[in-house]
């Protein structure tokens, strides 16, 4: 009985309630077994006063605007912090009817309960039915809605005992559709399943910054021999894998930048790199070049070559390395931890060449395998990832390729559209940091 008080009037402390308001010992109420009160203890130091968490939070608003889903929700959180207990606390007074569920008189209002699993529950109840309110497990508080079956369902949000805390939909105790998670080393925002994130959903528009990353392959396709018309060049189609339904108005974009290949191994040239390179001058589009790495080769020849044949100038968007390798290739070559010192090998003799820290290219599959191996690299470099479909690549990222079929009128083959992270001031500011000095 003591351990049941313990915890109400805890729970009730956190969530605004004054000592005088607490239920005094009732002989009918439930005893929960379940239920820990350090976890409300844990619980309560907010996250949004941790450096990391703030760092996250700083990061997403950064990135982001009104426009993006949810935009709003992560607002207010690193604004207020959690408002959601307070704002699913019961209010009113406590009945007799409160802590026991009496056969012959539904509870209604604010009422005290204990779910299946035996977790306690303090809630606002409406013709016996659970609607709203706080949950307390051992790992942490649940403040929101429920469905009949005192399953969180609706909004609400889940702050773990750990610090992380979670805000958004949820369906049969699972986080499903839009929410967004937070901790001192990661901020999800995006779309949820059963309880895993999927990722953020990106909105398309015309304040979106796009571009294109080009090669051989845009000029030659067997015998066929094709020419860019520069006069002419506008994002026209996103690529199909991309739903219209997150398409406002009419896919008709300027390329803000472009990426061209210029080298591969140590001895690959792309023979149409300087005239394409010449062309994004005159027209006056960021422009850049990329290194596709080979694992076979040495790494310091290879690193002379893209910078032999780049032709990198004062302005120019920062170099770019292409990591493509197959786990087969990266065993070959030794592992992970080879090919990591390679990649370090190629960006510092690249940027000890230009002055300008270079980017590194992977995909996403990549970033969940090996990346967390090379945590400076992580920590210190910009990084252009590759996934294609709807869902945005859950890293810090400057380029996310979100297609390989987009569509560019001037350009006849299909291209990689691109897309940066972050909007116009954001964009600027790239320009200004990123670029070769």
């Amino acid at each position: 009985m003591k351990h049941c008080i313990l915890i109400i009037t805890s729970i009730l402390l956190l969530c605004g309630c004054s000592k005088e308001e607490a239920p005094e010992p009732q002989t009918h109420s439930e005893t929960v077994h379940d239920a820990q009160p350090e976890a409300v203890i844990d619980s309560t130091h907010a996250p949004h006063h941790q450096e990391g968490v703030m760092q996250e939070l700083t990061y997403y608003l950064q990135r982001h605007n009104v426009q993006d889903e949810g935009f709003d929700m992560v607002a207010r959180y690193a604004e207020e912090g959690d408002s959601t207990l307070y704002a699913y606390m019961p209010s009113g007074q406590f009945k007799p009817t409160s802590f026991h569920h009496w056969k012959n008189h539904p509870r209604e209002g604010k009422c005290v309960a204990k779910d299946r699993q035996g977790r306690f529950i303090i809630g606002t109840f409406h013709a016996d039915t659970l609607v709203s309110g706080i949950r307390i497990d051992s790992l942490g508080i649940y403040a929101g809605q429920f469905n009949r079956w005192m399953q969180a369902c609706g909004h609400g949000s889940y702050r773990h005992a750990d610090g992380s805390y979670y805000e958004g939909h949820w369906q049969g105790d699972r986080q499903n559709g839009f929410g967004f998670c937070v901790s001192p080393t990661f901020l999800k925002a995006g779309h949820w399943k059963n309880g895993r994130f999927k990722g953020e959903r990106m909105n398309y528009h015309s304040d979106r910054i796009y571009g294109i990353d080009i090669s051989r392959y845009q000029h030659e396709q067997g015998r066929k021999r094709f020419a860019i018309n520069w006069q002419r060049l506008r994002i026209t189609h996103l690529g199909r894998r991309i739903s219209h339904e997150r398409i406002s108005g009419t896919v008709d974009y300027p390329v803000s930048f472009v990426y061209i290949k210029a080298t591969e191994g140590i001895s690959i040239k792309n023979n149409y790199f300087d005239g394409d390179y010449q062309a994004c001058r005159r027209q006056r589009i960021p422009v850049g070049a990329y290194h596709f790495f080979s694992t076979r080769q040495d790494v310091r020849a290879q690193a002379q070559h893209f910078l032999q044949h780049a032709h990198i100038k004062k302005g120019d968007l920062p170099p770019m390395l292409d990591i493509e390798p197959s786990d087969a290739r990266i065993e070959e070559m030794g592992g992970s931890l080879v090919l990591f010192s390679r990649i370090r090998t190629w960006l510092k003799i690249v940027e000890r060449a230009t002055g300008t820290r270079p980017l590194l290219y992977v995909n996403q599959r990549f970033v969940n395998t090996y990346l967390d191996q090379a945590p400076d690299l992580k920590q210190d470099y910009s990084f252009w990832i590759a996934r294609y479909g709807e869902y945005k690549p859950d890293i810090h990222l400057s380029l996310w390729q979100l297609s390989a079929d987009g569509r560019v009128s001037g350009i006849t083959p299909d291209v990689d559209i691109n897309v940066f992270n972050g909007y116009q001031g954001q964009w600027e500011e790239f320009l200004r940091e990123a670029c070769v000095k």
